[in-house]
């Protein structure tokens, strides 16, 4: 998000960042990029008055749950406005491949046809355009839900060449392993567990002295219990500096077994020059053969636990993946390559934004159909609300008795 804001900015936008989450003391200080933020509501028509107030010229959504809640009031308020959707990645892709893994069976079209799917794809047809993350999902929304690429942007992480390498830690100057991500995100705690029961006993067995060092924001109680320092499998939760722990490891561990986008602990390991061991999933839409060494792929737990002692106790392979790794950013997520096409096809946009919608059928139909649905909902939600607030209201001034709710009524 902060690389989107930065290529905003570049691109002329005054950006203000408005999101219902609540505080987090981790939260970037965004006054300090020139970015105001501000609280918004669900389902409350004070952001219709808001939206009158500010009138954007380009309103972005984080993920589509964010365009159904507000890209109706966004078009009525502000019709000329861009509509972007920032899908981060396709939830309805990673969602599917879940299901699959929970009945043990292959990806079938029952899995990918899902309420999701249906939900997150007309979120895409309602919006001008949609930016990607990765280019395996580009193919992945074209060839199954027929989306014209005319509505979408490839736009994966654009960084700057990683000047850390350089003087990054040599293979002998490193120790240990490191998997590290959100333990809120679930395929995260999915490959903690599956290195628990299937992948780390192996390792271990062949490196009785190696240590795997765990870190990722909120583990759970379940995720903590796993700690178990004569296995040499070490929860450790929260990392102050992510990019420091990743650094320190000689080998990162990543074995997902859904998901879907880009996986940022892949980038992270770029950044610190670290050879990554990881699936098919976790290595999608990262590499191509110019950086394919950075990683050794593979799905079953012998042979990542294989791969794993290979590049830890032989510097040969080990220093080939870094190399590798280290020109993962330049050659696959310059920032300036990336920066200036999103620009370029904003401002496509704006050139063309009558002709653009004019060519977007199905989704002018969506519009018209689902989001009355949806805005009808909230509205029911926003009435129901303040007639709450009403009754408490009442209920403080009258110091005591009960209030009628609407079923008494």
């Amino acid at each position: 998000m902060l690389q989107l804001i930065e290529q905003l900015q570049l691109a002329g936008y005054q950006v203000t960042f408005g999101s219902p989450a609540d505080w987090s003391p981790h939260a970037v200080e965004l006054a300090r990029i020139d970015v105001e933020a501000v609280r918004i509501q669900l389902n409350d028509s004070r952001f219709d008055d808001y939206l009158q107030q500010l009138q954007p010229a380009l309103v972005m959504f984080d993920r589509f749950m964010m365009e159904e809640q507000f890209g109706w009031r966004v078009e009525a308020v502000c019709p000329q406005a861009l509509r972007i959707l920032d899908m981060e990645d396709v939830h309805s892709l990673r969602h599917a491949r879940q299901q699959a893994l929970k009945a043990a069976t292959e990806l079938q079209l029952q899995h990918i046809h899902s309420e999701l799917a249906l939900r997150e794809i007309a979120a895409v047809l309602r919006c001008d355009l949609t930016l990607v993350i990765s280019e395996f999902e580009m193919q992945w929304l074209q060839q199954q839900f027929q989306i014209p690429a005319a509505q979408l942007c490839y736009s994966p992480f654009m960084l700057a060449a990683a000047a850390l390498p350089a003087s990054g830690k040599t293979f002998e100057q490193r120790q240990h392993f490191v998997c590290i991500g959100n333990f809120r995100h679930e395929p995260n705690w999915d490959a903690v567990r599956w290195l628990r029961e299937a992948i780390w006993p192996q390792i271990r067995q062949q490196l009785p002295q190696a240590e795997l060092h765990i870190y990722g924001a909120y583990p759970p109680k379940k995720a903590t219990q796993l700690h178990n320092e004569k296995l040499g499998f070490l929860v450790k939760g929260w990392a102050d500096d992510a990019l420091q722990v990743v650094a320190d490891a000689r080998v990162m561990l990543a074995p997902l077994r859904f998901g879907a986008g880009l996986k940022g602990k892949l980038i992270d390991a770029a950044l610190t020059a670290t050879p990554v061991v990881t699936t098919p999933i976790g290595a999608e839409g990262m590499y191509d053969e110019s950086t394919a060494a950075a990683a050794l792929v593979a799905q079953q737990p012998d042979e990542l636990a294989a791969a794993a002692v290979t590049l830890y106790q032989q510097a040969g392979p080990w220093q080939q993946a870094s190399a590798a790794a280290a020109q993962l950013i330049e050659r696959r997520f310059n920032v300036q390559q990336h920066g200036d096409y999103l620009r370029q096809r904003l401002q496509q946009l704006q050139d063309n934004l009558e002709q653009h919608r004019l060519s977007g059928f199905y989704g002018a139909m969506l519009r018209h159909h689902s989001m009355k649905s949806t805005r009808y909902m909230a509205q029911w939600i926003e009435a129901k609300n303040r007639l709450a607030e009403l009754q408490q209201s009442q209920l403080a001034s009258s110091g005591s008795g009960a209030v009628q709710g609407p079923a008494d009524q």
